[in-house]
């Protein structure tokens, strides 16, 4: 993934913050204490690492590692409590694309995080009218619901009241990469038949919700173009600092346009190799003559 007109940061790995293993430092809890407290590591085995960190120079974490006392998980998790970021074990249901969850430290997502700094500064501010951003793309398979899901969730590691809605009532991702089932959603809220307690607030991930797209119904086109979406998305702006709307691709139907319209602002998403230069610009230019602000571009390599 690479973000237009912008330079790419890469990323540095987390450090753990002490190799004390009891003592409190004043900045961080030290991953021994953060482990015993939690239960994963006992004071025995504790002592143990700390004798294998002394004699060989290394970091608790990689000490406790090479004893097999530790697992990548234990470290995982220690590192999430020192630098209050939302922890996802391994063996977690929810999707392993959501990388920005699941590989904090990646460059993909160094390139998420740079991409939010340009959006905080470009679109998102404390107005109720600039809390929505529609994700969208001229043809399929570009990557739109991936991008959504993932810069919906460093928008909630910011510490951002973050909700992803998925408009996407053609076909719909957003369920199963959240591992959300079917349920009630955005097409049940906009007919009545359902509240806003459709919205799930991801445990693991603090700061973040979702709203699925709910049953699939004959006439997306028409639900999103009703005053009550809009109307939806003024109230949620009084909940949530940040929203994130994944949408379907332009080339199948009008959605995205109506959602862009709704919303204000939109990302373009387009694919590397894949994406006609043609067709992205004639879906650009439409969206500017609606009076959609275009916030940015990421062309999708992955």
């Amino acid at each position: 993934m690479s973000l237009q007109n912008s330079q790419i940061v890469r990323s540095v790995p987390l450090p753990e913050a002490s190799n004390n293993l009891l003592v409190e430092t004043g900045q961080a809890r030290p991953i021994g204490s953060i482990l015993i407290d939690s239960g994963r590591l006992s004071i025995t085995n504790a002592e143990k690492i700390l004798t294998y960190q002394r004699q060989n120079g290394v970091r608790f974490g990689e000490a406790g590692r090479a004893l097999g006392l530790l697992t990548e998980d234990d470290v995982r998790f220690a590192l999430s409590v020192q630098f209050n970021y939302s922890y996802i074990p391994t063996g977690s249901s929810l999707s392993h694309e959501l990388i920005a969850a699941y590989q904090p430290d990646s460059l993909p997502v160094e390139e998420l995080r740079m991409l939010r700094s340009q959006l905080m500064l470009r679109w998102f501010n404390k107005s109720f009218d600039q809390r929505c951003l529609a994700v969208v793309s001229a043809g399929t398979g570009d990557g739109r619901s991936y991008i959504a899901a993932n810069l919906a969730i460093v928008f909630s590691q910011l510490g951002e009241r973050t909700l992803l809605i998925d408009a996407d009532m053609r076909s719909p991702r957003q369920h199963n990469l959240f591992n959300l089932g079917k349920r009630a959603g955005l097409s049940d809220i906009l007919v009545g038949r359902a509240g806003l307690d459709a919205i799930v607030s991801i445990e693991v991930l603090q700061n973040l919700s979702v709203l699925a797209s709910g049953a699939n119904p004959p006439n997306p086109q028409e639900l999103l173009g009703r005053q009550s979406f809009s109307k939806l998305l003024l109230s949620l702006g009084e909940n949530f600092d940040v929203i994130i709307i994944d949408t379907p691709p332009a080339d199948v139907c009008a959605d995205a346009h109506t959602v862009a319209v709704r919303t204000g602002a939109a990302l373009v998403i387009a694919r590397q190799d894949k994406s006609s230069m043609v067709q992205l610009g004639k879906f650009t230019n439409s969206l500017r003559e609606f009076g959609v602000t275009l916030v940015g571009s990421v062309l999708n390599d992955s």
